[in-house]
């Protein structure tokens, strides 16, 4: 039940995601004025060879990218089969300009002769074949959003870097068509909303949390079992090399949006001389452990909220106390609606997910209104959007995915104990969010059947050209300072902080002096300032 953080813009039909998962960093460094990021293939054919394609780091935490294992010719010699695209669950068939394939993977990177497992793929190619300039690869967040699904959705946004970019989905391992990994059915996924209070009060509440999140694993564990255990960031990265080979690019061509950054910064720390152009929005903080990520969250969705009841004329104060007493209320007595009842985590992640946005900030306002005069309906269809539930109580696997993903990065495994000794700090930053992220530090991984791998990665990337990394100043999921940690820790000439003033989780699309600096880099290859400000 936590807040994850996935993008949400133009992934309609539904709201999408909030929560931060494990690790990143940044801070300042030095400039980087006027250079030119090495160019990209523009051909089919990559220059490394199968068995320097496959020479890919064992997995360990920080492997460095010297630490070669060979990848079968079985492997590295793959060419995609493209096909017209399935209909996906819910929704449309992607348009006929798409294509669909999948690449076999090792399960586990450490032994790349054992079993495979399949990464899908969506394709769009590029319009200006003349002018083409390789393929770029698209990672939306989460983690455990699927980008088979969502680029096409997405596309439109993208539209100007169509003309010399293929756009390029996948499914990371463990979500969706990827092996994804499935923990509950849509029957013991409603019956664990209905009981568990994830903001527990007494000891019944308490024993109840921790006995579900050990349910939870457990099901993971027995449903897909093998695939938790190779589920990291860092094997993921491995993937993304393996992809590029096989795409026809000498470099790795990058859009990664909130966990995506932390994605693309793995790539650049193991791959630096294969980082092409690489673009990281809605950053995640590398320097942060979990309760590091819990605490910036905190801070991040009061500051939004705060942000919110100003453009409403209500001072932060104020609102926040008005908010804190419906939570309070719904903690006593939730609200009906229908066979189901609108709880305070409930309404919590409702009024989370609307801060993603600044455009979604007029559905906080009616649902805040009909919730204090008695109507949960909309906070609840809110929350429903954030969890992945349609209208027929059937739930998506996106927080199955991101469970795994999460876990079997972090090795921390915090208990109750500890949680409950973070309430008065996390309260006294966020009267509305303290409560649930604090609690939320000991549900995530608590009680996962499988190791994690590390508490926080190195993203040091000495060698990688110019990544772009943009932070927007009002970002409740992946607060600002993230960003600067994450160009700091890159390394100087590496990381080059774009600053956007604004609101909301992710700045491409919405700032259009951010798309202009993003599109100028991606397509001419001109790398701004460090520090570049956009307002």
């Amino acid at each position: 039940m936590s807040i994850r953080n996935v993008s949400i813009r133009n992934v309609s039909p539904r709201i999408p995601s909030l929560r931060t998962s494990s690790v990143r960093t940044r801070a300042a460094a030095l400039a980087v004025t006027g250079l030119l990021v090495a160019g990209c293939s523009n051909s089919g054919a990559p220059s490394d060879t199968p068995g320097s394609i496959g020479r890919t780091p064992p997995p360990t935490a920080d492997a460095k990218p010297s630490e070669d294992v060979a990848l079968p010719a079985s492997l590295t010699g793959q060419r995609p089969e493209w096909k017209r695209c399935a209909a996906p669950e819910s929704g449309e068939r992607p348009g006929a300009d798409w294509r669909c394939a999948e690449v076999r993977v090792p399960l586990d990177h450490a032994r790349p002769d054992g079993e495979t497992i399949p990464v899908a793929l969506i394709r769009k190619e590029a319009r200006d074949k003349d002018r083409r300039i390789g393929s770029l690869l698209f990672n939306f967040g989460g983690p455990g959003a699927s980008g088979v699904d969502i680029l096409p959705r997405a596309a439109q946004e993208y539209g100007d870097l169509n003309r010399r970019y293929d756009l390029v989905g996948f499914d990371p391992r463990g979500v969706a068509r990827s092996a994804g990994v499935v923990c509950r059915d849509d029957k013991e996924l409603a019956a664990a909303e209905a009981r568990t209070d994830v903001t527990p009060d007494t000891a019944a509440e308490e024993a109840a949390y921790v006995a579900d999140g050990a349910s939870f694993g457990a099901g993971c564990a027995r449903r897909s079992g093998t695939v938790i255990r190779h589920t990291t960031t860092s094997h993921t990265a491995r993937d993304l090399d393996l992809i590029r080979h096989v795409l026809g690019d000498e470099k790795l061509n990058y859009f990664g949006i909130s966990y995506g950054t932390q994605l693309g910064a793995a790539y650049a720390h193991q791959f630096p001389s294969r980082v092409g152009r690489t673009v990281l929005d809605a950053v995640v903080d590398p320097t942060a452990d979990g309760t590091g990520h819990a605490r910036n969250q905190t801070i991040g969705f009061q500051r939004a909220l705060d942000n919110y009841l100003r453009s409403t004329g209500e001072s932060p104060a104020a609102g926040t106390a008005r908010i804190v007493r419906l939570l309070e209320r719904l903690d006593g007595r939730p609200l009906r609606v229908g066979d189901r009842k609108l709880t305070d985590g409930l309404a919590t992640t409702g009024i989370a997910i609307t801060l993603y946005s600044q455009s979604n900030w007029p559905l906080l306002t009616s649902a805040l209104a009909k919730a204090e005069s008695g109507d949960g309906s909309e906070l609840l269809r809110l929350a429903d959007w954030y969890n992945d539930r349609d209208e027929n109580g059937h739930y998506g696997t996106q927080s199955h995915s991101q469970r795994a993903i999460s876990c079997a990065d972090s090795s921390e495994r915090p208990t109750p104990a500890q949680a409950k000794a973070l309430l008065p700090e996390f309260r006294g930053l966020s009267p509305v969010f303290g409560a649930f992220l604090a609690w939320d530090t000991a549900g995530w991984c608590a009680q996962w059947p499988v190791k994690g791998e590390r508490v926080d990665p190195d993203v040091s990337a000495p060698g990688a050209g110019p990544v772009l990394v943009v932070g927007t100043t009002g970002d409740p999921a992946t607060p600002y300072e993230g960003a600067e940690r994450m160009a700091k820790e890159l390394g100087a000439g590496v990381g080059v902080l774009v600053s956007n003033e604004g609101e909301g989780h992710g700045a491409y699309g919405t700032s259009s002096c951010v798309t202009r600096t993003v599109d100028a880099y991606l397509l001419d290859g001109k790398v701004p300032p460090y520090g570049k400000r956009c307002s």
